[in-house]
């Protein structure tokens, strides 16, 4: 039910218009610290991992406490895209060296 809300908020805060912002479907776009501005204040997420998609894409994936994901593309220009976003983030502990 979280969740539900958390969408809800994030869509009417998108849809409302400001400058600089694009959206094409699914995908919301914006200026890197703009939007890692807003994950962090409005949502309280925390970056959680990174890695890179190709030389000019890095993805995160941002937690809030209670287990909400944001799936972020960030890219050289200094845009970033939420890609995905999904509910009940768990973490597993690195697999042990079995040498």
């Amino acid at each position: 039910m979280r969740m539900i809300f958390t969408v809800l908020a994030a869509v009417l805060a998108f849809a409302i218009p400001h400058p600089g912002w694009a959206t094409f479907g699914d995908v919301i776009c914006d200026d890197r610290d703009r939007l890692q501005q807003q994950l962090q204040a409005d949502f309280g997420s925390e970056k959680r991992g990174s890695g890179m998609r190709g030389p000019d894409a890095l993805v995160e994936i941002w937690v809030d406490a209670a287990g909400d994901w944001t799936m972020v593309q960030n890219y050289a220009n200094g845009t970033a895209c939420i890609v995905a976003i999904g509910e009940h983030w768990e973490m597993f502990a690195a697999p042990s060296d079995p040498a």
